[in-house]
C-alpha cells in the first residue's frame, strides 16, 4: 500500500472479502459538547475515548482561548477544568475552527451567552458556508455580530451582559441550531425555549441534564419537540466515556455489504435512535446487519455492529429519515449504486450546505464512475444495476465524506476509483486507511498519465 501524503490523491482497487473486527473513532458529535460542557463546568470533567481530528482539537484550542484548562492525558484520554457557566473570558487571538462547521457554529452559542467579543475564522470550506441560522437567534437573544456579506467567515461576536431568554422555533431541522441556542440560554437568566417541528440529535439535551441542567422534554400539540432550558445551571464535571461515531462506522458498514465475500464487525458505536437512520435504511435495502452485545453507557445505547456481504435492492428513502443520517447520504449512495434497483432520496436540501456541496459532489462522482443519477434540488436518484462500476477520479471539494465515500466504492468496483485529496480525511477520522487496511482494503497511489 502507498500511504497518503497531505494533498495527494489516492486510488482504492477492487479488494479480496474484507474481514475482521475494528473500532472506530469517538463521536464527533459527542466529543465537541464533552469539551465545551467541561469548560463551563466548575471542576474538572474526563474524557475516555475524544476523537482526536482536526475538527475536535479545533475545538479543545477554542476552549483554551476562552480560559479552561484542557490537557491530554493519553490516547483519547482528556480532562477539562472549567469556569462555570458565565465565566469564561475573552479570548486573545482568533478562534480558528479550520474545517469545523459544528465546532465553530456550537462555540458561537456558548461565547453569545458572556459579555465578552471574539472572532471566528475558518478555512476556505468553512468560510463559503452560512452562518445566519446560528445568527439570527442568536442576534434575537441580544447577541452583537459583526460578518461579512451573507452571514459567513470570519466574523466577530460580542456577547450581551445579559442574554435574553427566547422561544424559538427552528426553521430547518438542524442539531447545531437548536444546541447553539440552547447553549447561549445557558447564562440567560430565565427560560430559553426551542421548538423542533421534526426531531434532530439530541446529544445537547442529554449531555445537559447529564451535567445537572434543569432541562425538559415535552411534545407540543402537533408532535413537536419542546425543549425548555433554565438558564445559569451549576453544571457538575463528569466522567464521559465517548461510544465510536455511527458517521465513520458506515464507511465500513457499507464496504462489508458491498465487497463480496466479507465478514465485518464494527464494536462500540452509538446507537441513539436519532443517529440510525442509515441503518435502517442499509436493512429495508436487504443488508445483512446484525446488532450485537447491545448496552447503556453514560444515557447512550451503544452496540457492535455485525455486517457480511449483502445483495442490495434500491428503495425510496423517506425525506423525514433526513435529520437521522443527513451525513450519511453519500455513503449511502455509494451502497445504493451496488444495489438492484433505483434508489430515491428526497428531502436532501441540507446537503447543500455541507462543508461542499454534497449532493452535487456526490452526483457527479457518481456519474463519473460510470453510475447513473439523477439530481434534483432537493433529491437524488441513483440507478443502480451498473455492471461496470469505477474508473474515474473524484473531486472531493474540501469534503472528507466525499473522499472516504469514493474510496469504499473503488474497493468494490470493476475498476479503481480515485479521490483527488486524502487531506480532509483527518478532519473527521485520521484512522480511516489504516482501520480500512487492516481488513484487507486495497488503496495505491493513482498511476498517472502517460
Amino acid at each position: 500500500m502507498a500511504h497518503a501524503s497531505a494533498g495527494t490523491p489516492l486510488s482504492a482497487l477492487a479488494s479480496g472479502p474484507l474481514t475482521g473486527r475494528i473500532r472506530v473513532p469517538g463521536d464527533k458529535s459527542i466529543s465537541h459538547r464533552s469539551l465545551m460542557f467541561g469548560a463551563v463546568t466548575v471542576g474538572e470533567t474526563r474524557i475516555e475515548g475524544l476523537l482526536e481530528a482536526e475538527d475536535v482539537l479545533g475545538t479543545a484550542a477554542a476552549m483554551r482561548a476562552l480560559g479552561a484548562t484542557v490537557t491530554r492525558d493519553g490516547e483519547g484520554l482528556w480532562r477539562v477544568s472549567g469556569l462555570g457557566v458565565g465565566g469564561l473570558l475573552e479570548p486573545e487571538s482568533v478562534l480558528d475552527f479550520g474545517n469545523a462547521g459544528t465546532g465553530s457554529r456550537l462555540t458561537m452559542g456558548l461565547v453569545g451567552g458572556h459579555a465578552v467579543a471574539a472572532t471566528f475564522v475558518g478555512d476556505a470550506s468553512l468560510s463559503r458556508r452560512p452562518m445566519g441560522r446560528v445568527l439570527d437567534p442568536l442576534r434575537r437573544m441580544g447577541v452583537e455580530v459583526i460578518a461579512r456579506k451573507g452571514d459567513r467567515l470570519p466574523l466577530t461576536l460580542r456577547g450581551p451582559d445579559t442574554v435574553i431568554p427566547i422561544e424559538y422555533r427552528v426553521p430547518v431541522p438542524s442539531a447545531q441550531v437548536k444546541s447553539a441556542v440552547l447553549l447561549c440560554g445557558l447564562n440567560s437568566p430565565g427560560v430559553t425555549t426551542v421548538i423542533e417541528p421534526i426531531a434532530t440529535r439530541d446529544h445537547t439535551e442529554r449531555m445537559l441534564v447529564g451535567f445537572g441542567a434543569a432541562l425538559e422534554v415535552t411534545a407540543g400539540p402537533a408532535g413537536e419537540r419542546v425543549i425548555r432550558l433554565q438558564g445559569r445551571p451549576s453544571l457538575k464535571p463528569q466522567a464521559i466515556t465517548v461510544p465510536g461515531d455511527p458517521s465513520s462506522a458506515a464507511f465500513a458498514i457499507v464496504a462489508g455489504l458491498i465487497v463480496p465475500g466479507s465478514d465485518v464487525t464494527v464494536e462500540n458505536v452509538l446507537l441513539n435512535p436519532l443517529r440510525t437512520g442509515l441503518f435502517t435504511t442499509l436493512l429495508e435495502m436487504g443488508a445483512d446487519l446484525t446488532i450485537e452485545n447491545e448496552r447503556v453507557t453514560g444515557g447512550e445505547r451503544i452496540g457492535d455492529v455485525h455486517v457480511r456481504s449483502s445483495r442490495l435492492k434500491g428503495v425510496a428513502v423517506p425525506p423525514e429519515r433526513a435529520p437521522s443520517m443527513i451525513d450519511e447520504y453519500p455513503i449511502l449512495s455509494v451502497a445504493a449504486a451496488f444495489a438492484e434497483g433505483d434508489t430515491f432520496m428526497d428531502g436532501l436540501e441540507e446537503l447543500r450546505v455541507k462543508e461542499s456541496d454534497r449532493l452535487s459532489a456526490v452526483a457527479h462522482g457518481l456519474a463519473a464512475n460510470g453510475v447513473p443519477v439523477e439530481e434534483g434540488e432537493t433529491s437524488l436518484k441513483v440507478i443502480g444495476g451498473t455492471r461496470r462500476i469505477g474508473g474515474g477520479t473524484v473531486p472531493t471539494h474540501l469534503d472528507h465524506r466525499i473522499a472516504m465515500s469514493f474510496l469504499v466504492m473503488g474497493l468494490a468496483g470493476q475498476a479503481p476509483v480515485t479521490v483527488d485529496d486524502t487531506a480532509t480525511i483527518a478532519t473527521s477520522f485520521p484512522s480511516f486507511l489504516g482501520l480500512m487496511t487492516g481488513l484487507g482494503a486495497r488503496f495505491e497511489a493513482p498511476q498517472s498519465a502517460d
